[in-house]
């Protein structure tokens, strides 16, 4: 069922959102050549303990791994999609790393990601972050009250397919509130049986949106025996970026924009 909020909840998720929004901000001045990833993991840690707030994914569990999440965030590291568990692996300069951050504010949730370069990386890897980034604000450009969502994930498809590359399948946004996935499910491309299961955006519905784009096919799998990282079939590399964002009855309103 979709929950509709009202403007006090969105202020409420907006604070869970700030949050996310600093932990990401506070993260990018420590991504460089040579960090494990677990270093930005323990300081996304302390930064969201600092700020009141919860973690939304560790301990989360899934049906398909074989523990919970470890980690207060996602790294996910070149080929790797989602859910990449930091560890002592170590970034190089060239590479690209995605991180995913939830929070929980007062019972209510924030949910945003961001794929970095490690240095200076090759115009490939230059034009997927750019293609992804773009391909989020396409959508919230699109987003208005009364629009169906297939209508703006058509326009994300196309964008991302007219720039050579691939929109993930396997894993969608997703509506947020008091839990981090509520319905609807919130694809980033217009699935075959078209409107079966589409939504018509109105004021109250929050969405996280989170394009995730491959440089070759858009096939994924799982990246070891955790059953965690999920990393692209064909070994190409993959960027993802998710804003919260809430349909108000003029437009949109991004609650992981720091404002």
């Amino acid at each position: 069922m979709v929950i509709l909020k009202s403007p006090r909840e969105i202020e409420l998720m907006r604070a869970a959102g700030r949050v996310v929004h600093k932990v990401h901000e506070g993260l990018r001045p420590l991504i460089g050549p040579g960090v494990a990833t677990e270093v930005l993991s323990k300081a996304a840690e302390e930064m969201i303990v600092a700020s009141g707030g919860e973690p939304l994914f560790k301990g989360v569990e899934s049906p398909s791994a074989r523990f919970p999440f470890p980690a207060v965030v996602c790294v996910s590291v070149n080929e790797e999609v989602v859910h990449g568990i930091p560890s002592e692996r170590v970034l190089a300069a060239g590479d690209i790393v995605s991180i995913d951050c939830g929070v929980r504010m007062k019972g209510y949730c924030g949910d945003a990601a961001r794929t970095f370069a490690v240095g200076r990386v090759n115009e490939k890897a230059r034009l997927l972050l750019e293609t992804t980034s773009e391909a989020l604000a396409l959508a919230e450009r699109e987003m208005r009250p009364g629009r169906y969502w297939s209508e703006v994930a058509g326009l994300m498809q196309r964008f991302v397919e007219s720039a050579g590359f691939s929109v993930v399948r396997e894993f969608v946004g997703h509506g947020i509130g008091r839990a981090m996935h509520e319905e609807p499910k919130v694809p980033n491309y217009v699935q075959r049986h078209g409107r079966r299961d589409d939504f018509r955006l109105e004021p109250g519905l929050v969405l996280a949106v989170e394009p995730m784009v491959n440089a070759g096919g858009p096939e994924v799998r799982a990246g070891d025996s955790s059953g965690w990282p999920q990393v692209t079939r064909d070994g190409s590399w993959s960027a993802h970026f998710e804003n919260t964002i809430a349909v108000t009855s003029s437009g949109i309103d991004v609650l992981t924009d720091g404002h």
